[in-house]
């Protein structure tokens, strides 16, 4: 008889032929057996079924859990649908739901953890979005199991357990195999190379991922297919603006710099472009601009004068003082919404706080401070915050109506997350978002290029 075990994030199978295998299985001499990534359990496992071949399965210790939500919740028409498409897939119960922010992906989540009835992992980004899906997770299946957590200091291992991915990379080869799904929360992470290893040391037959965009700028994206499933359904924030979503209009801002500025961008910005030429650099995508970095720190000739001259471009860009008054002037014009205004650098996030006398959050702001920033924005106390990267994701930020850019990324994702925030749906709700690009700079390169990856 055919046995399957688990060892240490791989699946292991004795008394097998290779033909009898899929074809992930490789020899391992060092104990005669045969050997693969512990993902290969599904394939296995229904390839002997087909097969017809007597096995015994000794490699997944997951149980079976009756899950009944104790919260009420009549899930919208889409949700339905998104979870009909996981179901019903190819193959089923695998795959990626891409939903706006906003529009319930753990909802979701938790209407599949409830029908599979089975061990679940959750995995998520940040210890932040640890804590909100523990919430969620307690409240609605609090009555019939206890939610564990993994990450933060925290070692619970229960039938339902939340983690993150840097404690899901550390611990999935220890209990890869007390999983039959795995939710994977923010999935557009997993195909980073440390990440993709999780899935691979897990025996979950079950696989769901969520996110609201899952490209990725460096092609990682096109791997979810083996790691998660296919993208089984998806719906975009047009497809609910006025409906599940607020309306909403997106105005682009056009930021003419000063003669001084204009001045001091040519000559930054030539000095930084013939680096670039001499070394054969282009500049397409956040890895290229790591590798500009490596190459400028290591070069002797020009080297440090060319990573000044970036730094100095996108000074101006981002510090126009044009910039500056156009943001006064929203504020003025929305002092009665609440408005959060997004910025790149941690250091201009400080400055603009001083000049506004807005509360500033950036990732050096402390856990209990961050709160109370976001408690009285929730009550209206505090009419605008301002924001580096850390409320792109994994923050439950409250009911805002306008969203001001000030420098961004050509990331897509980016963009689409921060929209995000001001969409949470209200009666009469119509959202704004603002985006201020810097004219004939850096800036109206990377924002053509976010529109040509949104098309």
């Amino acid at each position: 008889m055919i046995e399957l075990h688990y060892e240490s994030g791989t699946l292991l199978a004795s008394g097998a032929s290779p033909e009898e295998l899929p074809a992930a299985f490789v020899r391992d001499d060092r104990t005669g057996q045969w050997r693969a990534p512990a993902s290969a359990y599904r394939a296995a496992v229904l390839g002997l079924r087909e097969a017809g071949l007597p096995y015994k399965d000794g490699a997944a210790r997951f149980e079976k859990l009756s899950l009944e939500s104790r919260i009420a919740m009549e899930p919208r028409p889409y949700q339905r649908e998104a979870l009909a498409a996981w179901r019903g897939g190819e193959p089923e119960l695998r795959g990626v739901v891409v939903l706006p922010t906003g529009a319930g992906k753990t909802a979701v989540a938790v209407t599949a953890i409830e029908r599979v009835g089975r061990s679940t992992l959750v995995v998520v980004p940040t210890l932040a979005l640890m804590k909100q899906w523990y919430s969620v997770l307690s409240d609605a299946f609090g009555g019939s199991v206890t939610v564990g957590l993994l990450g933060g200091g925290y070692h619970e291992i229960t039938p339902l357990t939340v983690t993150t991915y840097d404690s899901a990379y550390i611990h999935a080869e220890r209990y890869g195999d007390r999983f039959a799904l795995a939710v994977f929360d923010e999935v557009h992470h997993l195909p980073a190379p440390k990440n993709a290893i999780i899935p691979k040391m897990m025996v979950a037959p079950y696989s769901l991922g969520l996110t609201a965009t899952p490209e990725r700028p460096d092609g990682g994206h096109e791997e979810l297919p083996d790691l998660v499933g296919p993208v089984c359904y998806r719906r975009s924030a047009e497809d609910f603006a006025g409906t599940y979503l607020a309306s909403y209009e997106q105005i682009r801002i056009p930021i003419e710099l000063t003669a001084h500025e204009r001045y001091e961008y040519a000559q930054a910005d030539a000095l930084y472009r013939d680096f670039l030429h001499k070394h054969r650099l282009s500049m397409r995508s956040p890895e290229d601009w790591q590798h500009f970095i490596m190459v400028a720190s290591t070069s002797h000739s020009g080297g440090r004068e060319a990573l000044l001259a970036a730094r100095r471009r996108r000074e101006i860009q981002a510090g126009a003082m044009r910039k500056g008054t156009t943001l006064e002037a929203l504020l003025k014009q929305h002092w009665e919404d609440r408005s959060i205004i997004f910025t790149k650098s941690v250091d201009e996030v400080y400055n603009l706080s001083e000049r506004f006398l807005i509360p500033g959050i950036t990732y050096e702001t402390p856990a209990r401070e961050r709160k109370e920033v976001l408690d009285r924005f929730r009550e209206g106390r505090y009419r605008a915050i301002i924001a580096s990267d850390v409320l792109n994701e994994g923050v439950d930020v409250p009911d805002a109506n306008v969203a001001i850019i000030l420098a961004g990324s050509a990331s897509h994702r980016e963009y689409v997350q921060r929209l995000g925030r001001i969409l949470r749906p209200k009666d009469g709700k119509r959202a704004l978002l603002y985006e201020l690009v810097t004219s004939e700079t850096g800036e109206e390169f990377t924002a053509h290029r976010r529109r040509e990856v949104a098309r």
